[in-house]
């Protein structure tokens, strides 16, 4: 809830948290929709610096978040295209040996918690579900 006591760092934290409620949204479609639970989110970008952020997405997700030592990984990627292409390596095992993880993030939060936030979040999803209908549109 937004006071007169709300400052920066709450605006700041709202908005950690709420990247990770909506990865958590997608990953809970992804595991519905394949059948298959996520054991781990290994995770890349510049956002992936952010250690309040990961721990904060490992509590919310009740799951471990996975940092790799190198965090940019579409230009790695390209990178390893590249490679397979003129012979460098030889398959794509041969690159996944060269993954590595540079910091883990276990889940600090208690389910009844981690599920307490979640139904807030989905709360004020739906609320602003239409913020911007015009009046008297159906």
């Amino acid at each position: 809830m937004v006071s007169r006591g709300t400052n920066r760092t709450h605006i700041v934290r709202a908005t950690l948290e709420s990247m990770a409620y909506q990865s958590r949204d997608v990953i809970a479609l992804m595991e519905k929709e394949s059948g298959i639970p996520l054991a781990e989110l290994r995770v890349d970008g510049g956002a992936t610096s952010n250690a309040l952020l990961m721990q904060i997405q490992a509590d919310i997700l009740g799951k471990p978040v996975v940092r790799p030592a190198v965090t940019e990984t579409t230009a790695l990627g390209a990178g390893y295209l590249a490679g397979l292409a003129v012979g460098l390596w030889k398959s794509v095992d041969e690159l996944a040996q060269n993954w590595k993880a540079e910091r883990t993030f276990e889940p600090a939060t208690s389910e009844a918690e981690r599920e307490r936030g979640y139904a807030g979040w989905q709360r004020a999803v739906n609320r602003a579900r239409d913020w911007l209908k015009p009046e008297g549109a159906s």
